[in-house]
C-alpha cells in the first residue's frame, strides 16, 4: 500500500512539473475532488469528455475551465446551476466572460449536436455576486432545419443578472467566402509571458509606487489562460501616457481540452473573449485614473472551427468612447490566418473621483 501511494504521488508530481500552469496543485486537486463528488449529476456528455481526458496520456493536464467553472449541474428541464463562480480578479462582481461562457454551456445542452453556435448577443443586467451560485434557465425559442435559437436568463436570489440570445446553425457549403488578412506579428513562442514582462517591469528603478503595486497585483493573480503580448507592457493598463486604443495579444486556455467538442471550445472562447476588451477603450485617456469599469453587453460571431487550447491572436480596437461608454471590437485569428471569431462590446467607464 505504501509503495502504491508513493508511486501515485510521484506520478502526480511528474504531471505537474511537465506542464506549466498558472494553477497550484492544491487548486487542481480540489477541483478534481469537487468534480468527482458531482459526477452522478453530470450528463452523458460530460462523462464522454472525462473518458477522453483519461486517454490523453501523462503529458496532458485537462483545462481547469472544463472541470470547474464551465461544468453545470442540471436541476430540471432547461434549468442548470453553476456552483463554482471562480475568479482571479478579486472583484465583488461576477466576471462577465464567465457568465457568457456558462450561459452558452447551458444553451448548448438543449441543442441537437448537429448544430453549432454561430452568434450570441447578451446584456449584463446587474453585477451579480461571485460568492453565490447562478441559475441558468434556457428557453427553446425555435428549432428549424437550418437554425435553432435559444434564450438564456441567469439569475441570483430570484433576480436576473444576465440575458443572452444565441443562434445555432447546421454547416452549409457556400460559394461566398472572404475575410480580412490577419496582422503580421511574431509567433507567441518568441514573445515573453505576462509573468516575465511584469517581473522585468518591476526591476526598472524609480517606477512610481502606484504602478509597482498594480504590476504586483497582476503578477500575483492566477488565471486559466496564457498570454503573449505583441505590444509588450503597453498592452497593460500601466502608465499615464495616452496611446492608441489598439492591442494584439496571443491567447489560449491553459491545459488541454482536446478535439471533438466544438461546443466546449466555443464556451471557453466566450469566457476568454471578455478578458482584455474593456480596458482597451481607456488607452487614449491613460492620464485619467479609472474608478469604475464594467461590461454592458457582449456579442460574438463564430466564423470557423478553432481550438481554444491552441494559440489565437486577439486583435482589439476601440473606435469610440464618450458619454461614460466605450465601444470595442475584437477579432480572434487562428495561427494559420483564419478568422475564427468576431467580438463586439460596449463598456461603462467612470473616472475615480
Amino acid at each position: 500500500m505504501y509503495q502504491l501511494r508513493a508511486c501515485c504521488q510521484q506520478l502526480m508530481k511528474n504531471l505537474l512539473n511537465h506542464h506549466k500552469t498558472f494553477l497550484s496543485s492544491r487548486t487542481i486537486m480540489s477541483s478534481r475532488a469537487s468534480l468527482a463528488e458531482n459526477a452522478g449529476a453530470q450528463s452523458g456528455e460530460n462523462d464522454d469528455r472525462n473518458k477522453a481526458g483519461e486517454q490523453q496520456g501523462p503529458d496532458k493536464l485537462k483545462s481547469i475551465l472544463v472541470d470547474t467553472v464551465l461544468t453545470l449541474e442540471k436541476l430540471d428541464v432547461n434549468l442548470f446551476r453553476a456552483a463554482q463562480m471562480w475568479s482571479a480578479f478579486r472583484t465583488k462582481n461576477l466576471y462577465g466572460g464567465q457568465i457568457v461562457g456558462q450561459a452558452l454551456v447551458a444553451a448548448g445542452k438543449t441543442i441537437d449536436p448537429k448544430f453549432s453556435v454561430h452568434s450570441l448577443h447578451s446584456y449584463f443586467v446587474s453585477h451579480g455576486d461571485p460568492a453565490k451560485p447562478v441559475l441558468y434557465r434556457v428557453e427553446n425559442v425555435r428549432d428549424g432545419r437550418s437554425f435553432s435559437s435559444r434564450s438564456v436568463q441567469a439569475t441570483q436570489d430570484g433576480k436576473p443578472v444576465f440575458i443572452m440570445n444565441a443562434s445555432f446553425h447546421v454547416y452549409e457549403d457556400s460559394p461566398y467566402s472572404h475575410q480580412f488578412t490577419m496582422p503580421s506579428v511574431p509567433d507567441p513562442e518568441k514573445l515573453p509571458s505576462d509573468k516575465d514582462l511584469l517581473k522585468e517591469f518591476l526591476k526598472i528603478p524609480d517606477t512610481p509606487e502606484k504602478h509597482r503595486k498594480y504590476a504586483e497585483r497582476l503578477l500575483a493573480r492566477e488565471i486559466p489562460f496564457e498570454h503573449r503580448r505583441v505590444d509588450g507592457m503597453r498592452a497593460f493598463h500601466i502608465g499615464d501616457i495616452p496611446t492608441e486604443p489598439r492591442k494584439l495579444v496571443w491567447v489560449k486556455a491553459a491545459g488541454h481540452i482536446g478535439e471533438g467538442n466544438k461546443q466546449m471550445h466555443a464556451c471557453v472562447a466566450a469566457y476568454l473573449s471578455d478578458l482584455e476588451l474593456s480596458i482597451t477603450s481607456t488607452f487614449p485617456n491613460r492620464d485619467v485614473k479609472v474608478g469604475f469599469i464594467t461590461s454592458l453587453d457582449h456579442s460574438m460571431w463564430f466564423h470557423a472551427p478553432f481550438r481554444s487550447d491552441d494559440w489565437m491572436l486577439y486583435q482589439m480596437e476601440s473606435p469610440f468612447s464618450g458619454n461614460a461608454r466605450g465601444m470595442i471590437f475584437g477579432r480572434l485569428w487562428r495561427r494559420d490566418g483564419t478568422l475564427a471569431m468576431s467580438v463586439a462590446q460596449e463598456t461603462l467607464i467612470r473616472p475615480k473621483l
